[in-house]
């Protein structure tokens, strides 16, 4: 049956608004209570059957009675709300495809039309060291033996490694061709082209990009710097999404962001093991790769 039929029949016996005298909002909390109770008498159902095993004959009989009362709901429940299960559906399978989906295979192209002199190269590495200076210890980068950018320090009250937080940018570069941090620091702003300058290359994106750093880096402090960790949270990947929405990456995929933490958190981990090291950034096979310095 179509879910949209099984919509409308369910909602020709819908009696969650009876007794109440059409007060506002009472059906829709019966419904809600409606959805609970039958998750409540879901697990029972399936408690048994882990209680009495093979004992318990009607276990499907049950269990599939106790889903269609529980669609039944959500059935009424939509109504309530004027909307259709069918979209919820289809709304929701994207979701989860784009969330426990494999990272989309495309290839990274997003400067590709831009002067060859204003554009990534495909792959290159920069290398990280660590030094000594005014009696703080800092990381350095350097791209073809020229420094890239100014020595960092943790800037913290307690050491925590953030002087490392490039390889974050590092994997944005890599894994979604995409870096204005980095872009300013290798001298690629592509100036040919005034709007891409200005939005995507400018001040804003450059905020935008180390605030997403900044998040990725405390998200991982607070899951063990991601060494377990397969995946990330939904929602947490719905927040990098969030504040990236107006910039050229609003297509990376909750997939996408979930590989993209993992990666960058693997080449900080290395950095910090090695106290530096040579990050070599692959953007024609999507790849990042971390070596200890020699």
């Amino acid at each position: 049956m179509d879910l949209n039929e099984f919509q409308t029949a369910a909602s020709e016996t819908d009696k969650t608004g009876a007794n109440y005298d059409n007060e506002p909002k009472k059906d829709v909390v019966v419904a809600l209570l409606g959805i609970a109770g039958e998750l409540g008498t879901l697990a029972t159902t399936y408690k048994k059957h882990l209680r009495d095993g093979a004992g318990y004959e009607l276990h499907k009989q049950h269990l599939a009675e106790e889903l269609g009362d529980l669609l039944w709901y959500v059935a009424i429940l939509a109504n309530k709300f004027d909307l259709k299960l069918a979209e919820i559906a289809d709304q929701n399978l994207k979701k989860t495809k784009g969330f426990w989906g494999e990272p989309v295979p495309r290839a990274i192209a997003r400067d590709e039309s831009n002067k060859e002199c204003e554009r990534f190269p495909r792959v290159f590495t920069i290398e990280v060291k660590e030094i000594e200076r005014d009696g703080k210890i800092k990381a350095v980068m350097s791209l073809d033996g020229c420094p890239l950018g100014d020595p960092l320090t943790d800037n913290a009250h307690v050491p925590d490694g953030y002087r490392f937080h490039d390889a974050f940018h590092m994997t944005f570069v890599a894994l979604l061709g995409w870096s204005p941090v980095l872009r300013k620091l290798m001298k690629l702003k592509r100036r040919s082209n005034a709007v891409l300058d200005e939005n995507e290359d400018g001040g804003r994106a450059i905020v935008i990009e180390e605030a997403l750093a900044a998040l990725i880096f405390e998200y991982g402090m607070d899951h063990d710097q991601m060494k377990s960790t397969p995946r990330v949270d939904y929602e947490f990947t719905q927040t990098l999404m969030l504040i990236s929405r107006r910039l050229d990456i609003k297509d990376v995929s909750a997939a996408e962001w979930s590989n993209v933490i993992s990666e960058g958190w693997k080449i900080f981990r290395n950095l910090t093991e090695w106290g530096g090291g040579y990050v070599e950034c692959n953007l024609k096979e999507r790849s990042i790769i971390a070596r200890p310095p020699t």
